[in-house]
């Protein structure tokens, strides 16, 4: 006969001894998350259940979390609790049944983060379009490190680049990172690229952390994620203001390329040039116009106005009184020709006249008539016919020779 504590513990090494490696798979009932870091959960089928725990050395490994209803492999080894004699799986690994511990931790972290809206587009920061100062975050001595100072030089001399070294993968490489990201965010730097090149995701695990995720979400400046290749797409993309496919890609978002905007300031003094020859030509034209209006606004130009207008008026009254005369000329000819034909006229007639004036002249001249015995008979100083004289008329007869006074009987 033995006591119950003595069968307790031949149980206790009899399962101990025969079931140090067993791999039970399962559903999961119940889970409690202690305090202390341990684990304790039940797993089941349709007919049993096992209970279960995962010491905190383990559980601290654990990728994902225990979910109730969640079909897991749990990798482990019988024990037995002697006192109450009961015994538990004591797991040292939980894979999920069917698919990696590391793809149930991603989307179980991706589901919880998006709900407490890290990843809403609202809360996303602008990264500024020239920055001065960038903090990268990431291994100093890695190829990604060298890759992304090759790029800013490249693109953008005038920018100052901080490095800020830390860890990017291992177990203490999340709490590394999500301090090292605090750190980046007191430099008033205008953006925080946090980088790292290609890898497993193991190698790339840290970057899928809570804490990470936390650090990013929390920080005042913008943050680029450029995290491995263009396939892998990590929490911090997520949770990242923006995300680049590989760290040169970062660099190349976050950075202008200097040559583009040489360009543009070429682009920019010709077009300055041509506006200033087009302003000013404009001006000059403007200050012709003013010229010219001053210039007609003058004394002088008035003088020279007026002097114009009156040679114009000259030439006018020239060409008018030329006009005239050219047009009195015309109607002229046939007048002088007229007077000429009636001064001809005239003058003959008056030559006739003046032939039979001379004629009687001759006739009448006294001298002349004394020859014939006539003499002129004078009354009173004037001649007067004979027919006219009275009897005891006191009368003188005249002639070339001499005078007679008679009186009439």
């Amino acid at each position: 006969m033995i006591s119950v504590s003595e069968l307790n513990e031949k149980v206790k090494a009899l399962l101990e001894t025969t079931f140090m490696h067993v791999i039970v798979q399962g559903e999961v009932g119940s889970v409690t998350y202690h305090s202390s870091g341990h684990i304790y959960f039940n797993i089941k089928d349709d007919s049993s259940t096992i209970r279960c725990v995962m010491w905190r050395s383990s559980a601290k490994k654990l990728k994902f979390k225990l979910e109730a209803g969640e079909h897991i492999v749990v990798d482990g080894s019988l024990g037995v609790y002697a006192p109450r004699g009961e015994y538990q799986l004591m797991a040292v690994s939980i894979e999920p049944y069917g698919k990696g511990a590391l793809a149930v931790a991603y989307e179980q972290l991706k589901a919880k983060l998006k709900a407490k809206g890290y990843f809403k587009d609202e809360s996303k920061k602008v990264l500024p379009k020239f920055p001065k100062k960038v903090a990268v975050v990431t291994a100093k001595s890695s190829a990604a490190c060298a890759d992304i100072i090759s790029v800013a030089t490249k693109r953008w001399p005038l920018l100052e680049l901080i490095v800020i070294d830390t860890l990017v993968q291992g177990d203490i490489a999340k709490s590394e990172i999500a301090k090292a990201m605090e750190y980046a965010d007191t430099l008033n730097a205008d953006v925080i690229l946090v980088a790292r090149g290609g890898g497993s995701a193991e190698d790339l695990w840290a970057f899928n952390e809570e804490i990470v995720a936390d650090s990013i979400f929390k920080a005042k400046t913008p943050i680029v994620s450029a995290i491995g290749h263009e396939v892998d797409f990590l929490i911090s993309d997520f949770v990242a203001d923006l995300r680049a496919p590989t760290p040169s890609a970062a660099m190349e978002r976050i950075l202008p390329d200097k040559n583009d905007y040489l360009f543009l300031l070429d682009e920019l003094k010709e077009s300055y040039k041509n506006q200033v020859n087009l302003k000013l030509n404009h001006l000059s034209e403007e200050l012709k116009n003013i010229e010219t209006q001053l210039k007609s606004l003058s004394p002088k130009a008035k003088l020279e106005l007026l002097s114009n207008q009156f040679k114009t008026l000259l030439e006018q009254f020239n060409s008018a009184v030329e006009f005239k005369l050219t047009t009195s000329k015309s109607q002229l000819s046939p007048l002088t020709n007229r007077l000429n034909s009636t001064i001809t006229l005239l003058l003959q007639k008056k030559s006739q006249e003046l032939d039979m004036i001379q004629k009687q002249l001759i006739l009448n001249n006294p001298k002349n008539k004394i020859k014939d015995g006539f003499a002129e008979v004078v009354k009173d100083g004037k001649r007067v016919k004979l027919c006219n004289l009275k009897s005891r008329d006191k009368i003188e007869l005249v002639n070339e020779e001499c005078k007679v006074k008679v009186i009439v009987e």
